[in-house]
């Protein structure tokens, strides 16, 4: 009888356009904590939410608190690609990966070289003028003290989707569609919960749904495989499967 895992090889060696919608589990065995946990970003603000912390509104009432959290709780310069993002990215190599949505704003599935990513989020690399537009790295709020500023004098902003702003409309449109055209859809680090993101995967009829999350999903009930498990550790045991030569 085949295991799980030698499903998951088969579906991946049958597949022909499979896309990756992932969250924050991805990118926790880098080092990065997720948002929610009893030991993430916001568990040591209990007195604010975390909708109050990375909020639109808080952003302009309190920029200055609003960069000493950001500089110190979501930049992650350190962070290097785990094995997840280094599988996705030799899924693509071999042809078999046609796009990565996720959730995340750390820029590590384009560090470990997937080219097709759809940020949902922003990134932290990214971060504009408000003033002229002008675009920044990283790097000008990372070694900045207090409210990172242009030359212009605008305030420069961090190009991440806050509590109370929208998606771009682009960003989901090439989502939507890429996750329309997939024959299969690997879910992985994600609890489903944050809308509107989690809402994209109703758009999924592809053969094979299959979900990587240590928690449940609302999605579970429709997944062909469920793994209950850090997704570095089930695309670490297909790597050594050998399935890409």
């Amino acid at each position: 009888m085949q295991t799980e895992l030698e499903k998951f090889a088969d579906i991946i060696l049958q597949s022909q356009n499979i896309v990756f919608f992932g969250g924050a589990g991805v990118s926790t065995e880098s080092g990065i904590p997720d948002f929610r946990s009893a030991h993430g970003l916001f568990a040591e603000h209990g007195e604010l939410s975390p909708e109050e912390i990375v909020s639109h509104e808080y952003f302009l009432s309190h920029t200055d608190k609003f960069y000493k959290f950001y500089r110190d709780k979501m930049l992650f310069p350190d962070a290097r690609p785990n094995v997840a993002h280094n599988y996705l990215a030799k899924l693509e190599r071999a042809g078999k990966l046609k796009a990565v949505v996720t959730q995340n704003i750390d820029g590590l599935h384009q560090k470990a070289g997937s080219k097709r990513v759809f940020e949902l989020h922003g990134s932290v690399h990214r971060n504009y003028c408000m003033h002229c537009g002008k675009f920044f790295g990283v790097d000008i709020i990372a070694k900045s003290n207090g409210v990172p500023h242009c030359d212009c004098g605008g305030i420069v902003k961090p190009d991440v989707v806050l509590y109370g702003e929208s998606l771009n409309g682009d960003v989901i449109a090439h989502s939507v569609d890429a996750i329309s055209r997939a024959d299969t859809l690997i879910i992985g680090g994600t609890s489903l919960v944050v809308y509107p993101a989690a809402s994209f995967i109703d758009f999924f009829n592809g053969r094979h749904l299959v979900i990587i999350n240590k928690s449940p999903t609302f999605a579970d009930r429709r997944a062909e495989l469920l793994f209950a498990d850090n997704i570095g550790e089930v695309f670490s045991s297909l790597d050594q499967m050998r399935l890409l030569g």
